[in-house]
């Protein structure tokens, strides 16, 4: 399928990018705003996820009634998220519908932000927050970002903890939303069976209003190194337990992206080196490797989950697993399965407009400009024996690293 671009920038400083998808009989529409935890000062921590939900609320033209009905009239696929560095509203619609669904979520993003519901809102934040508290893999999670970011703003939680929602002022929230919605730092993105002078059309009617906005924030200080050794975190209430080791890797966006996918595929997940060299054998219930990156940094870990008394076993594992790839390589089959999955992954969300939408925000977020499914193709295409050799020469996967140990086993023991 053949890609087709088009941008443009309303006087208001909103961007808009649209792909053309001729082929498809759908169009999907998105609000990127660029802000999310990060942003947050240490006060107002979870404000950016409070903010989320509180724009599907009501405005000045529709209750939460309305906006959630209107979504049914038009057949929507919608959601929204917030991440650390980013929150996204979007809906999928018949093609016809595309501009009636843009103006509903442009609606959204200026919402009423009433203290009635604020207050209400409030109560269900913290009850997630109370549910998160069964997730091990959130605790999991929340540890590894407490621990290689302390008090920089990608440590703490998306939701925000008990205690800042629970102070947050309603004033706040209004602030928040002056500081960080305005139109220059908001993306429009489309993808679909779109005309884009229609979009630039439609978006100048439903946001031409919209004010610029400061982008005011806190200042966001440098990503601190990572430690190393070991850290702990107790969790007596749960029956597993996870061991991570931590390296240091590339950056979103980064042009070895698609090495370290293919990395984190090889050594974890269906026909694994982790699956059948530690999982199948036994020593635990899940192994492999993950990445996670943020437009400045980034971490390749490897990870076991298992029960709490074999916690020796499944670090000698990942060790030795980490190790052998290292001193011998990945052999050209399995490289070539990987890149297969991986073709034809590419090939499926090239055929989605909500799937090209999420890509398009992500490249554009770290990257700045969108990519065709043939550009990403030609990445996996370049990915080879010898690239991942590159990488694991570079950010070696093999030295103590940073560990982390999380469940309700004591391990390893504190030096005597």
């Amino acid at each position: 399928m053949v890609a087709c671009f088009a941008e443009h920038r309303l006087p208001s400083g909103l961007r808009i990018v649209c792909e053309v998808m001729p082929r498809v009989r759908s169009a999907a529409v998105a609000f990127f705003v660029r802000t999310g935890a990060r942003n947050e000062a240490p006060h107002e921590h979870g404000v950016s996820h409070f903010l989320e939900h509180m724009c599907f609320k009501g405005t000045p033209r529709r209750s939460w009634h309305e906006i959630n009905v209107r979504f049914d009239e038009l057949g929507s696929i919608y959601n929204a998220f917030t991440g650390k560095e980013h929150t996204v509203y979007y809906g999928w619609v018949p093609a016809a519908r595309l501009e009636a669904q843009l103006e509903l979520l442009a609606d959204m993003l200026r919402p009423s932000l009433p203290a009635d519901d604020f207050e209400t809102e409030r109560q269900v934040i913290l009850e997630e927050i109370a549910m998160s508290d069964d997730d091990f893999e959130r605790h999991v999670s929340n540890f590894v970002h407490r621990t290689l970011f302390d008090s920089h703003p990608l440590g703490h939680e998306i939701l925000g903890e008990k205690e800042t929602i629970a102070a947050l002022p309603h004033g706040a929230l209004v602030d928040y939303h002056r500081r960080r919605y305005g139109a220059a730092n908001i993306t429009l993105v489309a993808a679909g069976r779109l005309e884009p002078e229609a979009v630039f059309a439609a978006a100048g009617r439903h946001c031409g209003h919209w004010e610029r906005g400061d982008g005011a924030s806190p200042a966001d200080p440098p990503v601190p190194a990572p430690p190393t050794g070991t850290r702990k975190c107790r969790l007596e209430r749960f029956k597993q337990h996870t061991l991570v080791l931590v390296y240091p890797s590339v950056p979103q966006g980064h042009a070895d992206e698609e090495t370290v996918e293919a990395l984190t595929a090889l050594l974890g997940g269906p026909n694994s080196r982790c699956y059948w060299n530690i999982v199948q054998k036994g020593l635990c219930t899940h192994a492999g490797a993950t990445w996670i990156a943020y437009r400045d940094c980034g971490y390749l870990m490897l990870y076991a989950d298992g029960d709490p008394d074999r916690c020796e076993d499944m670090l000698a594992a990942l060790r030795e697993q980490a190790e052998e790839v290292t001193r011998a390589g990945f052999r050209e089959e399995e490289v070539q399965r990987v890149k297969n999955r991986r073709r034809t992954q590419v090939a499926l969300e090239s055929e989605s407009p909500r799937t090209r939408l999420m890509q398009l925000v992500d490249d554009l977020e770290c990257r700045g400009y969108p990519r065709t499914p043939a550009a990403r193709l030609a990445a996996v295409e370049a990915v080879s024996q010898q690239t991942l050799a590159a990488y694991l020469a570079r950010f070696p996967i093999t030295g103590p690293g940073l560990l982390l140990s999380c469940g309700p086993r004591d391990w390893p023991p504190d030096p005597s």
